[in-house]
């Protein structure tokens, strides 16, 4: 049975790194079931990867139709998953309150429903020694005005990673939960965050290519958690020890 790694939000940015360098850290994978919602982009990224088998899965994760599909391709295919990267994600800028309901609640349903239903479905498909990679962000640290609901979500997302990776031990499956900073990618105009955060116009920048290199090597080795660039590892210390209360008077953005 061939070895299959999971990678949602596939088509661009993180992801896409993720799925150009995963064969360099998990040579052993000889299968990709590619997930995200635009199917070009995913067929053109199945062409550079020639030496794999590359299922390409057009799916839209805050439809709940979505997760039968998922439901229905492992069931027929029973495949044998060592890694599970969770990418896919958005986040958009603005008060709570002047935001459209559908904008806000396609953060909760991405972010949280979505990775958390792709995993439970996925888990017993996995076997000891596989991975679990879930990209949450520096702002799970602490809530982020103006960017509350996304803060939350990925607040969500480090401390199921953390639970999972403890109640997953018994099973020899590690969980690494990802957590970078900014990064030059397309998130940041569809979240309408470019040029409209003087924050975010200052804050050291993360390289996509770095993140993805530094998080596979985590999932490897077995780490719980892994944050880029030491401003951002002073920052989560920061946030531990600072009262949240404190701590959101500094992190507006």
């Amino acid at each position: 049975m061939m070895k299959t790694a999971i990678i949602t939000g596939a088509s661009s940015g993180l992801g896409r790194e993720f799925v150009r360098q995963l064969a360099g850290f998990f040579p052993e994978i000889s299968c990709y079931w590619l997930i995200a919602r635009r199917a070009d982009r995913l067929e053109e990224l199945k062409e550079d990867l020639p030496d794999k088998t590359v299922v390409c899965m057009p799916l839209d994760l805050c439809d709940p139709m979505s997760f039968i599909t998922f439901r229905e391709a492992l069931t027929e295919h029973l495949p044998e998953v060592t890694l599970l990267v969770n990418c896919a994600g958005c986040g958009y800028l603005g008060y709570v309150g002047n935001m459209d309901n559908s904008t806000q609640t396609r953060m909760v349903d991405l972010n949280v429903r979505a990775l958390t239903v792709i995993t439970n479905m996925t888990v017993p498909y996995m076997i000891g020694g596989s991975r679990i990679l879930n990209v949450s962000s520096i702002a799970s640290f602490c809530p982020t005005p103006r960017m509350t609901v996304y803060s939350s979500t990925k607040a969500y997302v480090s401390s199921f990673s953390l639970g999972l990776h403890e109640e997953l031990r018994r099973r020899n499956i590690t969980v690494t939960a990802v957590c970078p900073g900014p990064m030059m990618t397309e998130f940041l105009d569809i979240g309408n965050i470019a040029g409209n955060s003087k924050t975010f116009a200052n804050l050291p920048y993360c390289e996509q290519v770095r993140v993805a290199s530094g998080a596979l090597q985590a999932a490897k080795a077995g780490r719980a958690v892994y944050t880029p660039k030491a401003f951002y590892k002073f920052y989560r210390l920061a946030a531990k020890l600072t009262p949240a209360k404190w701590m959101v008077k500094f992190t507006k953005v």
